[in-house]
């Protein structure tokens, strides 16, 4: 006689402890079968190269921590849970949900399909608050971060008390594919250097965290903004894939002591905007493909191939902009600061469309989030519900010396540029002759000039943008 099980459909929340369906499926199964599905057939956009990279290991440690009971499957997931119905006695199937336009459409009709079968259950294991659950007094979801922060997060329930149950996988014969058969990695050494710098999975995304309370929240409301410093906590592609929870975050964050609370709560605010950017995708769910404010949709966007090929190899000339985009390509990672910065450039001083470096982004970020990467970029390129005005245009010169006031961070992904002096460091075009001849160095071949003026380029940034207003007008 089959034993009775239940089973566990691991998604975003690549962890063990505070997994809201394990705890679930734990006080009613002493059998219960994780698995994971690479639906990579009705996946929208499909999986980016870094992530592949990130999910390739993370599965790894997680069918270690499973001492080897990880079922893995590929292809449509109605198919593949079929597959599992037919092989064991399944009484229950849970996963903890996911807000990506094409998973929730999947999701819905599935649970549909399912519930003549088994038992199924759908539980918050990657959110603070529930999209739906924060409205405006009229019903209306929110369009602008502060008023959904403060009024619509902070004045609502508490967010749910992490918590972790013993849980029992049930040892199967099923006859899993083999990571391998997934085809996540291509063999190729950048997948294996930007991956030299990361320990992923759940135990490391705790002690990261630890580390950060005990070291990098510490005038972190100013120190963030410093691409060299370590007031960032890199927990991004962790909280991305589940491997650990914001519960655990926002909850240790309430034990710290003797720190300022201005740095607490700026942190705090940070989980509130992951928060808001999926809420935003969840209530519009064409975010990663349309402009938000549909008048941008007649922007008069450059398709210049050559120049964002320079832009996204960190050849721009420019060098903030470069360490940036070097910083991203070497380490599957860029600093928030460097993001805002990257991304102004490309859609204000190139005049490129936002959805071509999101779609970069998407590929080249171990933290790539549908939601919180297009809820970004059409922040700052101004098409969004909450967006910086589009005539706010970063000046990455004045940003390199404000943000990076040593150099280290040009100089460490810029080496071209380590001898030179600091003041013409973010500028290096403007280096007089003799300095340039004293260092042995020539732009142009040492260092690509500018591919833009810049004050030229914003000129024509605020004109383009002043006869879209003109026309709307």
């Amino acid at each position: 006689m089959k034993k009775k099980i239940a089973i566990h459909w691991f998604r975003f929340d690549l962890r063990v402890s505070d997994n809201p369906s394990l705890n679930y499926l734990s006080k009613n199964y002493d059998n219960i079968i994780g698995i994971y599905i690479f639906d990579d057939i009705n996946s929208d956009p499909k999986l980016g190269s870094a992530s592949k990279v990130w999910l390739h290991s993370s599965l790894d440690y997680l069918n270690k921590q499973l001492d080897g009971n990880l079922i893995l499957l590929k292809g449509d997931a109605k198919g593949c849970i079929d597959q599992l119905i037919d092989s064991f006695d399944v009484e229950e199937i849970s996963w903890n949900r996911s807000y990506e336009p094409w998973i929730v459409k999947r999701d819905k009709s599935l649970k549909m399909y399912l519930k003549s079968k088994v038992n199924v259950n759908s539980f918050n294991g990657s959110l603070l608050w529930e999209p739906w659950e924060v409205l405006k007094n009229d019903g209306t979801p929110y369009k602008i971060f502060t008023p959904f922060y403060k009024r619509g997060c902070l004045l609502a329930r508490e967010p749910r008390v992490p918590k972790s149950e013993k849980i029992n996988f049930f040892k199967h014969n099923f006859c899993s594919l083999k990571l391998s058969d997934l085809k996540l990695l291509e063999n190729k050494k950048w997948e294996s250097k930007i991956l030299s710098q990361w320990d992923v999975g759940e135990n490391s995304s705790l002690e990261i965290m630890k580390s950060f309370y005990l070291n990098g929240v510490k005038d972190y409301s100013d120190g963030r903004n410093f691409p060299i410093k370590k007031n960032v906590s890199r927990l991004s592609p962790y909280l991305h894939w589940g491997q650990i929870s914001p519960n655990i975050l926002w909850y240790e964050l309430k034990r710290l002591k003797n720190l300022r609370e201005n740095d607490i709560e700026v942190f705090k605010s940070e989980l509130g905007w992951r928060e808001f950017a999926y809420y935003l995708i969840y209530h519009f769910p064409h975010l990663q493909k349309k402009n938000l404010k549909s008048n941008f949709d007649n922007f008069q966007w450059l398709d210049d191939q050559v120049n964002f090929t320079k832009w996204s190899k960190g050849l721009t000339g420019i060098p903030i902009v470069d360490a940036g985009m070097r910083e991203l390509w070497q380490t599957g990672y860029m600093h928030n600061r460097s993001r805002m910065i990257v991304s102004s450039f490309l859609v204000k001083n190139l005049l490129i469309h936002w959805r071509r470096g999101e779609e970069w982004f998407w590929d080249c970020l171990f933290d790539a989030d549908a939601a919180s990467n297009s809820a970004s970029w059409q922040w700052v390129a101004g098409t969004g519900t909450d967006s910086t005005p589009y005539f706010r245009i970063f000046n990455p010169v004045t940003q390199g010396q404000k943000f990076d006031p040593n150099g280290d961070y040009v100089k460490k992904y810029v080496p071209e540029l380590k001898n030179f002096p600091l003041k013409f460091l973010f500028c290096p075009w403007e280096c007089p002759a003799d300095i340039l001849k004293n260092l042995n160095f020539e732009l142009g071949k040492n260092y690509p000039y500018p591919i833009v003026d810049l004050k030229e380029s914003r000129n024509r940034a605020l004109s383009t943008y002043n006869l879209l207003r003109q026309e709307r007008n």
